[in-house]
């Protein structure tokens, strides 16, 4: 059996900090202690953000040219992949993650995700021409007007339990390679697998200061990080409740916020292809249990074809495989918490007390007294005003509700507080897109998906606010700076 990644400490501003009390991070899976984790204390986490203020100021790394900048990260990514074993291993330890799910959709998505990422950078110009008309230009006696992108300066990066190394790659790097000090704050649920990140800066020769990774038990930490005047910059990743509380924590110094918080996507299939929903039901929960904040839990599907599909869609969620994550046969493992599993309850509960029905699932899965297991739920809704409808639940647990016509099904999609993403099906590709041009939401799936640092990702209304990946993703980390020059007489 492969051992966790070793390291325990904090890193701070190139040192190592061992921390003076401890948290318990507990395994999903059977409700064991993973570990005792050394917390870092507060003021250490005040340190590392007047570190970072200071080595941004200094120019050490903002300053630095772009290419310079990709070959030191290029070499924190190439040490994070000689760590893969136990990082897959610290994954599921702490996560409940089946091995597939960590070692494929974190660890190897994540390292080409971060190797792509480079590559979009160093395409991107960090000065370009501005497109002014030349009489413009001449009336106000300029030669040039230039738009320059620069780094905001110091970052912190909060990060969620569910897939906590992945993410951190999808912050960390943009934001250094933009040239930003960066402090990470991972979950306090997941938070080992973080720390990996400190030996490959260390490893890389990251300047002091320009990084740091900090734990902690409770959320002291996270709101000096998202309210000190040192910070120009909180990303976060999470529950729209918490992003609320960022933005009211950044509010008094102005700081520049990107959310990407929570969802309740919609997949509308139409009725070509209703075949296919046992089949994107099952992709909806596997490998995640549901945990993802762009799992399209909310299946739209013709009415009078509604009774077949919730049929078929129990009769595969029933065969799904729920254990161990280290068993090689389990396709779902357990929910991160006693109290997350305690949500589905409850929403499973107010789903028939608004006229749902549970046609599949709906409890504790026999035969697995210890860890926090879920059953495969489907839940017959009468319509969308239902709480399992409206609600983000973060659990195994898909709605399918019946629309009378297209234009039913997409309003359906859009009644929703969130906007995150979406999935439309059809062998009428052209019918299709048409439907998801109309969805109010950040992306959306055609007959198929694509995670790619090319492809940005992002939330319309309360999903969020900027967007990750693609170029617009790194330039979240920049700020945009005209220059007006004209010759003096």
């Amino acid at each position: 059996m492969v051992a966790i990644i070793a390291e325990r400490r904090s890193y701070v501003a190139g040192k190592w900090i061992e921390g003076d009390s401890t948290f318990a991070v507990e395994n999903p899976a059977d409700e064991s202690n993973v570990l005792d984790l050394p917390a870092t204390p507060v003021t250490e986490i005040e340190r590392a953000i007047t570190e970072a203020r200071r080595s941004f100021d200094s120019g050490v790394w903002a300053d630095a040219a772009p290419a310079a900048r990709a070959k030191t990260l290029s070499a924190f990514i190439d040490h994070l992949e000689e760590s893969a074993a136990p990082l897959v291993a610290t994954m599921i330890a702490e996560a409940g993650q089946p091995t597939m799910f960590a070692e494929y959709a974190q660890l190897r998505a994540g390292l080409a995700l971060a190797r792509s990422t480079i590559d979009l950078y160093l395409s991107l110009p960090q000065e370009e021409s501005n497109p002014v008309p030349v009489d413009e230009l001449t009336r106000a006696r300029l030669m040039l007007s230039i738009r320059r992108y620069e780094p905001v300066g110091v970052v912190s990066a909060i990060t969620p339990y569910n897939a906590a190394f992945l993410m951190g790659l999808q912050k960390i790097v943009p934001a250094l390679l933009a040239g930003n000090s960066v402090v990470l704050r991972p979950s306090p649920l997941t938070p080992i697998s973080s720390l990996i990140f400190g030996v490959a800066a260390e490893a890389a020769g990251l300047p002091p200061g320009v990084f740091s990774v900090v734990v902690e038990d409770g959320s002291a930490g996270a709101e000096l990080l998202t309210a000190h005047p040192a910070v120009d910059m909180v990303s976060f990743t999470g529950s729209t409740v918490v992003g609320r509380r960022i933005l009211a924590q950044a509010a008094p110094t102005v700081k520049r916020v990107a959310l990407e918080l929570g969802g309740k996507s919609a997949q509308i299939y139409l009725p070509d292809a209703i075949s296919k929903a046992a089949a994107g039901a099952v992709a909806v929960i596997a490998a995640t249990a549901g945990q993802a904040c762009v799992a399209a839990t909310r299946m739209l599907v013709p009415a009078e074809q509604k009774d077949e599909v919730i049929a078929a869609v129990s009769q595969a969620y029933s065969a799904i495989d729920v254990g161990a994550p280290t068993d090689p046969k389990t396709a779902m493992g357990p929910v991160i918490s006693a109290a997350q599993r305690e949500r589905c309850e409850r929403f499973v509960a107010l789903a028939q007390e608004h006229g749902g029905k549970v046609a599949c699932g709906g409890g504790r899965p026999a035969g697995l007294e210890r860890g926090y297991y879920f059953e495969p739920t489907v839940l017959d809704l009468p319509d969308n005003s239902n709480p399992a409808a409206q609600e983000e639940i973060f659990g195994p647990v898909i709605a399918v509700l019946g629309y009378t016509d297209i234009d039913d099904a997409v309003r359906i999609a859009n009644d929703s507080p969130f906007g995150l993403s979406g999935q439309v099906y059809s062998a009428d590709t052209g019918a299709a897109t048409a439907v998801a041009r109309r969805l109010r939401t950040g992306a959306v799936n055609v007959n198929a998906g694509m995670f790619s640092a090319y492809a940005p990702s992002g939330g319309y209304k309360q999903s969020g606010l900027g967007r990750e990946r693609g170029a617009e993703g790194i330039r979240a980390f920049q700020e945009v700076k005209h220059l007006a020059i004209g010759e003096l007489k």
